[in-house]
């Protein structure tokens, strides 16, 4: 069977960088007998607010409205509003999820986060149970492919922004790795509005490139769930702390254990 790709894809301008980078993704993996679905939240006017009004009837408490719960309740009974029920649909079917975008303030558009807060319901993409290593969508991929306004070197261990791996993995564990996904290396391409076409040109023939095995990649590494103690309150098993107690380097960008971080964790595979 062929394998199916999700594209959420978020920018306003079909003339854009982003734009050039979503139709390479849907040229290279269309010729590789994939079915590309793409998502264009801006063209689709998607609406990022999660309110009542993503229920279809009567909500279970409306004095005390509670999203997660309430939207779970809806899902269960088939009284998610159209346009989720769609993008669901989608999610569901997909094998691989790329998200494209320009990065704004450090993380993804409002558009993007909307999808996110509104598509990715409670019961549908996780639960207290399903959730990082033995999450829901365990057996899909998903990764972010997006632009930067600043350069490489400003998101380095000493640049200004900080580590892109620090930046990263709200996005890539709090959000993906949350949901189960398997979540391949990013995409990043630097600063394009401050370089030459030519440079840029040279950027989208390296995305073609890595498209060409994007299918066979392993995945970034994540500290299993069975690792953490859910009663120490889901921290990290006394036994597998002091096995690491020696390294010099923490687990990963979140759980350290006040060592240093693991350099390009967020950004490179089996590091």
């Amino acid at each position: 069977m062929a394998v199916k790709v999700l594209i959420v894809y978020s920018h306003q301008s079909a003339g854009s960088f982003n734009a050039a980078a979503k139709e390479v993704a849907v040229e290279v993996l269309t010729a590789q007998g994939c079915q590309v679905e793409v998502s264009d939240l801006y063209a689709m006017k998607f609406n990022p607010s999660a309110t009542a009004d993503d229920i279809t009837g009567e909500v279970k408490d409306a004095e005390h409205f509670h999203y997660g719960e309430e939207t779970m309740l809806a899902w269960k009974e088939g009284r998610l509003s159209a346009d989720l029920t769609e993008e669901q649909r989608k999610l569901s079917a997909a094998d691989v999820v790329i998200f494209q975008f320009p990065m704004y303030w450090f993380t993804v558009p409002a558009i993007m986060k909307g999808w996110i807060d509104r598509v990715l319901t409670m019961g549908f993409a996780y639960t207290s149970e399903q959730r990082y290593s033995q999450g829901i969508f365990k057996e899909k991929k998903a990764m972010l492919s997006f632009t930067t306004g600043s350069s490489e070197s400003m998101f380095s261990s000493n640049g200004i922004n900080g580590d892109i791996n620090i930046t990263l993995w709200p996005l890539q564990n709090g959000i993906l790795h949350y949901c189960g996904f398997q979540v391949l290396a990013p995409q990043i391409f630097w600063a394009p509005h401050h370089i030459s076409s030519e440079a840029r040109s040279t950027m989208l023939e390296a995305w073609r490139t890595r498209l060409q095995g994007l299918l066979g990649e392993m995945p970034l590494s994540f500290t299993p769930s069975d690792s953490f103690d859910c009663e120490r309150g889901f921290q990290l098993k006394e036994v597998i702390e002091e096995k690491h107690k020696s390294e010099d380097v923490g687990l990963t960008v979140g759980t350290h254990l006040g060592k240093r971080i693991p350099p390009n964790s967020q950004i490179k595979a089996g590091v």
